[in-house]
């Protein structure tokens, strides 16, 4: 069997895909013969957290510990080096395939509460092809007895075509950035982006810039959709679209991992519901009662 499970393929038009039952992740996007997203063989480990959901919560938790409804928790630190609980629990996960057709379907996953995340989460994704693009939505329904903190949000790198990150353009409808610490990437304060070099609300050449952070105060359009737009020197490109008032904040992270084969071949735009730890700040946490579901869409296109 495949590192990364079992293997479904969609299609529909000139979008193809791939989505794998590890992770319920994001293996493969086309259009034509284009990549999309950087993607990994099906007989690879998935590197990183390329495509992956991050439920039920997106980025990091300062030292794995939070305190929620009066108790104090503490989650497994999978950034050790760091000193963080990064992107959640159901990445490595196995789901079950629900629904299946030639362009469309659902995974599921039963989170089993534990003593650093107490709460049972039905979750759902599906992930759906059509003229538009991708749509990939997450959903999660709180079968607990209690109120459960949640956060979500994906980890696609968006390919614009060809070359690196260095010799695309990004268009980034963000007024704010989230400053982090430079060793562990926790919150500091929000800023204006033009005081660290990072405002592309009018596109420009990302060149050798290093961008890991979460930006905020999104501009949208008339139906309140926020849309980062990555293109290409020679034409063509890539756009992540999604409802800002849903998910206010995006991580941008322009994957540098020098000396490594994925060292800044695709740009992460992360559409998230809640900016990093903000299980401890409770910015725009996502607090569901006992019943009560969350659902988020995000969608990829080629441009």
């Amino acid at each position: 069997m495949s590192p990364s499970g079992t293997q479904v393929e969609l299609r529909h038009g000139d979008y193809s895909a791939v989505v794998t039952e590890v992770g319920a992740t994001l293996r493969e996007l086309r259009h034509g013969d284009r990549p999309l997203v950087a993607g990994f063989g099906a007989d690879e480990i998935r590197p990183n957290f390329r495509g992956a959901v991050l439920a039920p919560w997106p980025n990091r938790i300062a030292d794995g510990v939070y305190t929620f409804d009066g108790q104090e928790r503490q989650l497994p630190l999978t950034e050790p080096t760091r000193g963080n609980a990064l992107h959640g629990l159901v990445a490595w996960v196995r789901w079950d395939v629900l629904e299946q057709d030639a362009a469309a379907a659902t995974f599921g996953h039963s989170l089993v509460p534990f003593t650093g995340y107490p709460h049972p989460l039905d979750l759902r994704v599906r992930y759906a092809l059509d003229d538009a693009g991708l749509h990939w939505t997450v959903t999660a329904t709180n079968t607990g007895s209690g109120p459960a903190p949640y956060g979500t949000g994906p980890h696609p790198y968006l390919v614009a075509g060809a070359g690196r990150v260095d010799d695309w353009s990004l268009e980034l409808p963000a007024a704010e950035y989230l400053a982090v610490t430079p060793d562990r990437l926790l919150p500091v304060d929000v800023e204006k982006v033009e005081s660290a070099g990072f405002d592309f609300r009018s596109p420009r050449v990302l060149g050798d810039l290093f961008i890991d952070h979460a930006f905020t105060s999104l501009a949208t359009d008339a139906d309140g959709v926020a849309r980062v737009l990555v293109r290409a020197a020679g034409g063509g490109g890539v756009e992540c679209s999604w409802v800002a008032a849903e998910c206010p904040w995006v991580q941008i992270h322009t994957a540098d991992r020098p000396g490594e084969p994925g060292d800044r071949i695709g740009l992460a735009v992360e559409p998230m519901t809640c900016p990093p730890d903000a299980f401890n700040s409770g910015t725009d946490l996502v607090v569901l009662a006992p019943g009560q579901t969350h659902q988020t869409t995000w969608t990829i296109a080629a441009l």
